[in-house]
């Protein structure tokens, strides 16, 4: 699983300029059943997404498509991380745990 977090490199204007496109992205995003969860920072200097276990490439490729991105509005930090507990509310996302 990856935990990405998005940090704006440009002012809040623009970003909220592209906010409706990055929403529509991310909706996209989640009816491909890629991602989890996703939200802004506080303070509001980025956002957070959790995806569901993938490539490191297919989730770059998904990445690079973000308005964000293609408008250079923001840089990913990629976290892979290999979760060995999980609530028992979220069990069965977790494919590792589940097995």
């Amino acid at each position: 699983m990856y935990v990405v977090l998005l940090n704006y490199t440009a002012p809040i204007e623009e970003i909220d300029y592209a906010l409706p496109d990055h929403a529509e992205w991310l909706n996209k995003q989640y009816e491909h059943g890629h991602f989890l969860a996703s939200g802004r920072r506080n303070p509001r200097t980025g956002g957070v997404i959790i995806s569901r276990p993938m490539s490191r490439g297919k989730l770059d490729a998904i990445l690079a498509s973000d308005p964000f991105c293609v408008k250079h509005l923001a840089q990913y930090e990629v976290i892979e991380f290999s979760p060995t507990k999980t609530a028992p509310e979220l069990r069965l996302l977790n494919e590792a745990v589940s097995r």
